[in-house]
């Protein structure tokens, strides 16, 4: 009786678990597919219907079942018709909103969001990305400035011919000078009082244009900026900024020097600047902003090739591979003080010519002997057969800094790409440089060429204001000491 009962049981238990084990489980419920619902622009928006971004922009989303982690899907460009290719981005959360930043590759189109392994939204959109048009810039000076002829330099007046100013300008008749550039001011003090409306009057009257120019230092740019007005208030046809060593580094000085200055004198009265020649020698110094947006419109740059210890064919190579960037018209600054050879002056004045220069201007009439003299008037012997004027350009790559850095920084924002103006080719600059290169049809290599560079170029260049943002703290002055350090054009 026991074991009937026990097999019964064991029946029964047994019929229990095969229905336990038959009986069909639950299936968990399905992952809801995020909804977006609206779409905003919070960076490098565009005008126009639907919304339009540029590349490198950043959208807004609203919606539902938004998660942390999800990632946004993009059309990709691709030059074969119909393709389905796609580009991610990571949607980021900020509190309650959500936003993502659209991808260099993406294209117009409508764009999905989902979490890693789950469904996706419908499709949002369409949104349509856009690059920036090239923004026009400003007309290039004319070729009839007071620089567009043979010009002297005077550090002193009373030095100069013995201070006649007739014999000044019966000398500068016999070389065939047009042009006097007169020290006026230093830092921010008047220079010995020698630069005067009757001193400019009085070279008017010798049939000369007269410039007077300012060396500046960057510890009171307000009072250096208003002896720069004072300059054209003499009657001066031009203003010169002689900026060296002492303004390294100064990108707020220099920002607020050439804001004061145009404030003043406008933004058509002709300025120049004598800069250091060999400007990645000198890589912190602020070319960006003295011959930037609003800044000089004329590029003197000192190439005394014999105080660098170059001859004068590198010294031309050199300076314009780096000076050509800032697409300002380049008039040779050269030396005739230390006793240079005549076939050195001869040199300079027809790579000048070579090189498409309106005009030469030479340091300093009162150390300017007669052999140098007669060489200003040398006539010019044709230049060898077959010679070509170097056209290089700065080569930038991964780990280069610089103001050159700078300047190609801003013009990758006017493009549209995300880079932070830094003076460092950084990995976001790289990124940049290769987005640029991609929109234009370049080769894509994340470093600079000529295509490159005049694609960039192309933009008006994006100002910065260094007033209100930290200088580029990583264009450290050269280690080590430039060969081109210039004459300080100081008083003795």
């Amino acid at each position: 009786m026991r074991r009937t009962l026990l097999i019964t049981a064991l029946a029964l238990l047994a019929c229990a678990q095969a229905t336990a084990v038959a009986k069909p489980r639950q299936s968990p419920r399905p992952a809801k597919a995020p909804q977006i619902t609206k779409i905003g622009c919070l960076l490098r928006c565009a005008e126009g219907t639907p919304v339009t971004v540029q590349p490198g922009g950043k959208l807004q989303l609203w919606g539902r079942g938004f998660k942390r982690g999800m990632v946004a899907s993009f059309p990709r460009k691709s030059k074969v018709h119909g393709s389905k290719r796609r580009t991610t981005a990571l949607v980021r959360q900020r509190g309650a909103a959500y936003a993502v930043t659209v991808p260099l590759l993406a294209r117009s189109g409508r764009f999905t969001v989902s979490v890693p392994g789950g469904p996706s939204s419908r499709g949002a959109g369409p949104i349509k990305i856009r690059k920036p048009a090239p923004v026009a810039k400003p007309d290039r000076p004319s070729r009839n400035s007071p620089f567009d002829t043979n010009v002297m330099w005077i550090w002193y007046v009373s030095k100069s011919s013995g201070g006649n100013i007739a014999t000044i300008g019966a000398q500068a008749k016999a070389a065939g000078i047009g042009t006097v550039i007169v020290k006026a001011s230093d830092g921010g003090s008047p220079f010995i009082g020698q630069f005067t409306p009757q001193l400019v009057a009085d070279l008017h009257a010798q049939g000369l244009k007269v410039c007077g120019y300012s060396y500046v230092y960057g510890n009171n740019p307000d009072a250096e900026a208003a002896q720069g007005a004072a300059v054209a208030q003499t009657g001066a046809d031009c203003l010169v900024i002689d900026a060296e060593g002492e303004y390294e580094g100064k990108y707020a000085a220099a920002t607020t020097y050439i804001r004061e200055l145009r404030q003043a004198v406008g933004d058509s009265f002709p300025v120049g600047i004598a800069p250091f020649p060999y400007a990645d020698f000198h890589q912190s110094f602020p070319y960006s902003v003295f011959l930037g947006p609003g800044g000089a419109q004329y590029d003197l740059p000192q190439m005394y090739w014999k105080d660098i210890g170059d001859s004068v064919d590198e010294a031309f190579d050199h300076t314009y591979t780096w000076h050509r960037i800032y697409e300002r018209p380049i008039y040779p600054l050269g030396q005739t003080y230390s006793s240079p050879s005549s076939t050195d002056i001869v040199r300079f004045r027809q790579l000048a010519d070579a090189y498409g220069a309106g005009g030469i201007s030479w340091w300093d009439w009162q150390e300017t002997g007669s052999s140098q003299w007669a060489a200003l008037t040398q006539a010019l012997p044709p230049l060898e057969d077959g010679f070509t004027p170097t056209n290089n350009w700065p080569p930038l790559r991964p780990g280069s800094k610089g103001d050159a850095v700078v300047w190609l920084q801003m013009h990758l924002l006017a493009a549209g790409q995300p880079v932070t103006v830094n003076g460092s080719f950084d990995a976001a600059t790289a990124n940049a440089v290769r987005g640029l290169q991609t929109n234009a049809g370049l080769p894509v290599t994340g470093t600079t060429d000529v295509a490159t560079w005049l694609n960039a170029l192309s933009y008006a260049p994006t100002a910065v204001d260094w007033t209100q943002q930290a200088a580029p703290a990583r264009l450290a002055r050269a280690a080590r000491v430039a060969p081109d350090a210039a004459i300080s054009h100081k008083p003795a």
